[in-house]
């Protein structure tokens, strides 16, 4: 569809993006894994080479290492690396704080409890390359961290052929225990599945290219992750307050993550949607990364026109974006209009780009229309809620016993039965009739 024709009015359903992965990643990925899971060390060590010309004495980086690494960077710069995970961390902890244990008695001498667990370990990827993405380290690292997790190993990408030190200094002062400088599926299957000297992890998380999206898939069961991630999302939904000139910025400014990220705007105003595409259209040729955006926004960018907010906010719940950003007179009413979001993004004083960098929500959101049935990383995704159950009072679980035998045998489940008709018997008065055994009165 060209620029000049994405004015769509009144579309009464959206058929949200589903990829998958394409046959030749899956045949590489698995290849890699494979020899990951049989060579281990000299696996990662050969594809490292094959990928990125890296093989050094030993991935993990030592504190020698680190320290020297970090000393590299300016002040300036570890100053707001600092500053950005003094956001991520009281949010972060706020999360953790909203989750308590609890017990409660729900019949006389019955506890039921429920406890949030922090796994034992876990693996952040932190991307480089063209786009080294040093905020993944305070969503994924220190997130872990504020969670309670005990071990958390983190690796990157080298960068033509040394370790990237931005990168590096975020990992070290988000908390990471074990810093790796390695790269790709490779990585990936190191940490889920461990080496001679690497030990594996619980769960993986952290964003990635279309290679380590697939690794992650084709490893979750072994270890868990923390959700499916695809190219980076952005909607808007604006009425005829939003100015064409932020909307057409805040549209480019995800869509500059690659070629394949839709930039979509849901707007009430035919004018809004027009001088948009025309702001669009100017700032283009002046944006450094304007050749991948500008394939995003041909390819992947849309402009609808709808009757009224209440089509717009139903409209923008189909599509179910990573992100989406509400710029209307009103932005706080899509906190109750909308339902599927990885997260919102209220009023023109915010953006995506916030959340991205320095505001302290996490960025590791759902995207191709995950949000219809999960949000994104969080201090809860490194928790195992468990329970936990005790009966003290003997009427109760002879109680207990005999309803949980007929509710076993309409199942057709005799041994469960069993297990309630014992309770029934030991601390009610029930006869067992199954078994010539008894139980003495106390």
């Amino acid at each position: 569809m060209s620029t000049t024709s994405k004015i769509v009015k009144g579309p009464d359903t959206v058929e949200a993006s589903r990829t998958t992965s394409r046959p030749e990643i899956v045949d590489i990925v698995a290849e890699v894994i494979a020899d990951v899971r049989q060579n281990g060390d000299a696996a990662v060590r050969r594809w490292s080479q094959k990928f990125d010309g890296w093989s050094p004495e030993s991935f993990r980086l030592g504190p020698d290492r680190i320290a020297s690494v970090v000393s590299s960077v300016p002040g300036t710069v570890l100053d707001d690396l600092r500053f950005v995970q003094r956001q991520v961390r009281g949010f972060a902890q706020a999360q953790r704080d909203s989750l308590t244990d609890f017990e409660v008695e729900t019949l006389p001498g019955v506890f039921l409890g429920q406890r949030n667990i922090p796994i034992s370990s876990a693996g952040a990827y932190v991307p480089g390359g063209r786009y080294p993405l040093t905020a993944s380290a305070h969503m994924t690292v220190l997130t872990a961290k504020v969670a309670g997790v005990g071990r958390v190993a983190a690796t990157t990408p080298p960068d033509r052929g040394t370790p990237p030190p931005v990168s590096i200094a975020a990992m070290h002062l988000a908390g990471a225990d074990e810093i790796y400088v390695m790269g790709g599926v490779q990585a990936v299957a190191a940490l889920a599945l461990g080496t001679e000297t690497i030990s594996a992890v619980d769960m993986l998380a952290g964003p990635g290219n279309a290679y380590v999206a697939e690794a992650k898939r084709q490893l979750f069961g072994e270890v868990g992750i923390d959700l499916f991630a695809g190219p980076t999302e952005v909607l808007i939904v604006a009425d005829e307050t939003a100015d064409p000139f932020v909307v057409a910025t805040d549209l480019l400014s995800q869509a500059e993550h690659g070629p394949d990220s839709p930039a979509v705007l849901i707007t009430t105003s035919e004018e809004v949607a027009t001088r948009t595409i025309a702001c669009v259209e100017e700032l283009l040729p002046g944006l450094p990364t304007g050749e991948v955006a500008g394939r995003a926004w041909r390819d992947r960018g849309e402009v609808i026109v709808v009757p009224d907010l209440d089509t717009a906010y139903e409209l923008a719940d189909q599509y179910a974006s990573e992100h989406v950003q509400i710029l209307t007179a009103e932005p706080r009413e899509a906190l109750h209009r909308m339902r599927n979001y990885g997260a919102l993004f209220l009023g023109d004083k915010t953006c995506v780009p916030y959340g991205d960098k320095v505001i302290g929500t996490n960025h590791v959101l759902p995207t191709q229309g995950a949000a219809r049935y999960t949000g994104g990383l969080w201090v809860g995704k490194y928790l195992k809620t468990v329970t936990y159950q005790e009966i003290q009072d003997a009427t109760s679980s002879a109680e207990l016993g005999e309803v949980c035998g007929r509710a076993s045998r309409i199942e057709n489940f005799e041994g469960h039965a069993r297990s309630g008709d014992v309770r029934s018997a030991r601390y009610g008065s029930a006869r067992l009739d199954w078994t010539d055994h008894t139980f003495g009165r106390a």
